[in-house]
Parts: C-alpha cells; structure tokens; sequence
C-alpha cells in the first residue's frame, strides 16, 4: 500500500512539474529554456497593461501647470503598466518574444500596439519631459537602460516593421545616451542599491547597447565609470543582502557589469577578490521569500531571484562554473511561478525579468 502511495504522489508531482516547467520552460543541459507557450502567456500580462492607464506611478517633477494632465499626455507611448519603465521594458520583453517566438499567437497584437505607440510624434512628445531642466534625470538610469534595451532589440531584428519602429524610437535613444554620458562625467559615487537607481545594473544594460550601436562615446563613459567605480573593490557583503525591498543584487549586478568590462581572464582574477564565495562549489544562496504579493515593494523579491539568475548564468558563463549555474537555476524555478500571480503589484513587470533572464544572451 505505501509502494502504492509512493507512486501516486511521485506521478502527481511529475504532473505537476511537467506543467509548471515543460509548458512554459524545459529544461535542456543544465539550462533552462522559455517555450513558446511560455512566451505566450508572458505576452498577455504587457499586453493587458500596456494601454491601461490607471492605477498610475508618476516620477515627474511638475515646475508649473503645463503637465497637469492624463501621463498619456506626456508619455503618450509610454503610458501604462503603472509606470514609465514599466511600459518601456514591457515594450522590450514583447519585442523579444516577437522576435524570438514569430509564430505566437499575439504577434499581429504586438505589432498593432507598436505602430500606434511607436510614431515620430509619440517619442518627440516622449523626449519632451528629457529637456525639461527639472526632469532631465527622470528614470535615471533604470528607465533609460530598458529604452536602450528596447532599442538595440529593435535595431538588431531583421523586420520590416521593426526598422520602421526603431526610426521613430532613435532620437530618445540618442537622448538618453548622450545623458547618460553627462551624467558619468558629473557623479563622484557609485549608487549600490537593490532597486530603480543601482548604477551597475543600469551600465550593464546600456553597455550592451553600445557594443551593438557602435556608440563609442557612451561605450567608453561605461567602461571609465566602471573601472572608476568598482575595479578595487573587495569582499563584497553579500551577506548583507537581500534589503527588504530589493529587486537587483548590489554584488552580483556589479559582478555583471565588470564581466562585459573585463576580459576573461581579469575577470576571473578580480570575481576571486570580490566575491570568492562563488568558487566554492558548496556555497548556497538562499532564494527571496515574498509574504505579501499585493504590496508592491515586498514583491519585488520576486524580481531580485530573477535578476539574480541572469547575474549568476552571466558569470557561470564566463567562469565556467557548474554551480553557479545551478544557482542560477535554483533562482529561475524559485521566481517563474510567481509571475503570474493574480496582482498587478507584480503582473505588471515581472514577466519582463522572467523573459530577460530565460532569453537573454550572454553578451562578454
């Protein structure tokens, strides 16, 4: 009879696990790999949000009455999915699926919502917040790396469609890499937290936009700053993490960072210094614990054990460590079942970090 039971609850759980993993991701040597089920349910969580334009988050500073108005009014590409970074790589995350996956079934959604968002007006509108002097820092630097990211996506897909969008999109992109290279000139200090305004995670993303652009000025900002910034640095206390309300790691998204800076072999010679812990094959790390997925900061931890998998299968790559990738892994079965979890608190960004961390490329 316990034979009997044993088996019944070992076919249950093999259920259970082919439907949570083999429909949406399977895994494949040690990897794992979004299906194009998968990217079809990711797909419809942007595409619910992307024209819903309350509850909205505002991060603009309002000088006089002339922004009094609906966000669409100024971000009238821009305008859902609570927030303006939100929307963005919400944008991005549907670009990729699209490109990835030709065939899902919201591919003639997507590009509906593409061309009614991506016009030359919409983004002169867009850059029109950028110029204003008490706004030239909105979404520093997260916003402006998920538009860098949206972007070098649209740029680097062989689509008609996509060559048209990414025209009207260039002269924001231009804006903000032109910013943020007066931005590095100007800081003194690194920013090492684990939300929006973590400088590594954001020199990360827009260095990988000027690697593919060929953007030199903003390609030599990056490395300057990085090297400035984090090229000494010791031990970091990952101990020290995660903070109540992280969503990137402050050590492994500098890790990130200088993996693309360095060349390998520094790499592994400054990773040694930084963070040792991750050469030794028994470390563990204990994924993030949500208690409350309705409140918009505690839910962010789902995010972090996402963010943490891209970091950690960045580095197993580029160390060729095992177990990092577990690690990586461990983070990723931990967070794709929380994506879609019934509250907008999370449903309106975590399918961007799920699809990012299942589909991203390791970029040196």
């Amino acid at each position: 009879m316990r034979k009997y039971l044993f088996l019944v609850l070992l076919f249950a759980n093999a259920i259970q696990y082919s439907f949570c993993s083999d429909s949406l991701y399977i895994k494949r040597n040690g990897q794992i790999f979004l299906t194009v089920q998968g990217a079809s349910s990711f797909a419809k969580l942007p595409l619910r949000c992307a024209e819903k334009e309350w509850p909205y988050k505002t991060g603009i500073t309002f000088s006089d009455s002339n922004l009094l108005t609906a966000p669409k009014g100024y971000h009238p590409a821009f305008f859902g999915c609570f927030d303006w970074h939100s929307s963005v790589h919400g944008h991005w995350m549907l670009a990729r699926l699209l490109k990835t996956f030709p065939a899902i079934t919201e591919g003639q959604t997507i590009r509906q919502l593409f061309n009614k968002h991506f016009t030359e007006a919409n983004i002169q509108q867009e850059i029109l917040i950028f110029k204003n002097k008490e706004n030239k820092g909105f979404e520093r630097t997260y916003g402006w790396a998920w538009l860098l990211q949206l972007q070098d996506e649209l740029l680097q897909w062989n689509d008609v469609d996509a060559k048209k969008w990414s025209a009207a999109l260039q002269p924001l992109a231009s804006t903000l890499s032109k910013l943020t290279v007066d931005y590095l000139g100007k800081l003194i200090y690194p920013i090492r937290i684990g939300e929006h305004s973590n400088l590594a995670f954001g020199l990360s993303m827009m260095y990988d936009y000027g690697l593919h652009q060929k953007d030199t000025a903003l390609i030599n900002a990056i490395r300057n700053a990085a090297m400035r910034f984090y090229y000494t640095d010791k031990n970091c206390p990952f101990t020290w993490e995660p903070g109540g309300n992280d969503f990137l790691s402050p050590c492994l998204e500098e890790a990130d960072l200088m993996r693309k800076i360095l060349t390998p072999k520094q790499f592994n010679h400054w990773l040694k210094n930084f963070m040792p812990d991750l050469f030794d094959p028994t470390f563990k790390i204990a994924t993030g614990k949500v208690n409350d997925r309705t409140d918009g900061k505690l839910v962010h931890l789902d995010g972090l054990n996402l963010s943490r998998a891209w970091c950690l299968k960045g580095i197993a790559a580029s160390i060729h460590n095992n177990h990092v990738t577990v690690l990586a892994n461990e983070h990723l079965e931990a967070a794709l079942p929380q994506v879609a979890s019934g509250d907008y608190a999370g449903e309106h960004w975590l399918a961007s970090f799920a699809v990012y961390a299942l589909t991203g490329s390791v970029i040196k």
